[in-house]
């Protein structure tokens, strides 16, 4: 008995003194990273009496108004790689606007960006998305009846329930963000949905996908929901692993086809569905409860609740 207690002992011994590895090395990344975000911001937000928010804004040439795309990072935070995406829309005629939602903080370290997205409150970042939205309404060059807003896992979950519960929000697209399948809570979206899923994501399983696109349909909502057989979680990276060709880059060329007709002014049936790109099966893809599937429901399925 005794030695199952010193078993007991040192394998809780253990594991604590692994959370506090793991606890300082959160802190130290974040005292390191007080910087990371001065080469990737140029705009200042105002947050009312909140912290302002830290935002790169990439703009079209001309004089405007231009549509408006907010672009929601990972759950790192704001990186290069969204940065290049915001700069490569804007080439399309838009006003790229993304923010970290944050408050300051990126990273590249998984322990960090775990404790980010669960110690930040949805309503937080809602209210952040807020201070954007009313900072956009205020730009003489934006067209504030055309505003979408987008993005990529945390990003994806994050843009799809802003849309929901935002009037003003005219097309939303979903990068392998977590899902709302309700007909009565998707209804309440203004515009068309773009939803863009890998078929070997182990976070994202393809009954959740399948259950959204149904969702969609019910609440009569146009939209596009593409799985791209056999790829991962998190598939579409940087605008130079987009350029090299491959899905990355169809399912690039289908957002900006998506922006461009969502933008268009033609008018669009609730019931019409867009079906250039149908959804494509992967029986590759895991049904089953994985470590990643795991991470992706204790953290960023909070992101639509």
């Amino acid at each position: 008995m005794q030695k199952i207690i010193k078993i007991i002992s040192w394998i809780l011994g253990i594991l604590v003194g692994f959370m506090v590895v793991i606890a300082a090395s959160v802190i130290i990344d974040q005292g390191m990273g007080v910087n990371r975000l001065d080469g990737i911001t140029n705009t200042v937000i105002p947050n009312g009496n909140n912290p302002a928010i830290r935002a790169y804004v990439a703009r079209p040439s001309g004089t405007g108004p231009f549509p408006v795309v907010i672009m929601v990072h990972e759950w790192w935070g704001l990186k290069a790689d969204v940065v290049g995406k915001a700069d490569a829309l804007a080439k399309d005629g838009y006003i790229v606007v993304a923010p970290n939602l944050f408050r300051g903080n990126t990273t590249d370290w998984f322990p960090t960006a775990i404790w980010q997205v669960s110690n930040t409150p949805t309503t937080q970042i809602d209210g952040d998305l807020d201070a954007v939205l009313q900072w956009i309404n205020n730009q003489p060059d934006a067209n504030h009846n055309q505003i979408a807003i987008m993005g990529f896992c945390f990003g994806g979950g994050t843009a799809l329930r802003y849309s929901v519960n935002t009037p003003a929000i005219t097309a939303t697209a979903v990068f392998y963000g977590s899902v709302i399948t309700d007909p009565n809570e998707l209804k309440k979206i203004q515009g068309p949905v773009l939803g863009i899923f890998g078929g070997a994501d182990t976070m994202i399983p393809q009954t959740e996908v399948t259950a959204f696109d149904e969702g969609l349909t019910a609440a009569g909502i146009p939209h596009q929901v593409t799985t791209y057989a056999g790829e991962p979680h998190a598939f579409v990276k940087s605008m130079a692993d987009i350029n090299k060709g491959g899905n990355q880059q169809k399912a690039w060329n289908q957002l900006r086809e998506f922006l461009a007709h969502a933008f268009s002014g033609q008018a669009m049936s609730r019931q019409y569905r867009l079906a250039n790109h149908p959804q494509i099966p992967d029986v590759t893809a895991q049904q089953f409860s994985t470590p990643s599937r795991w991470i992706h429901q204790f953290v960023c399925d909070k992101t639509v609740h």
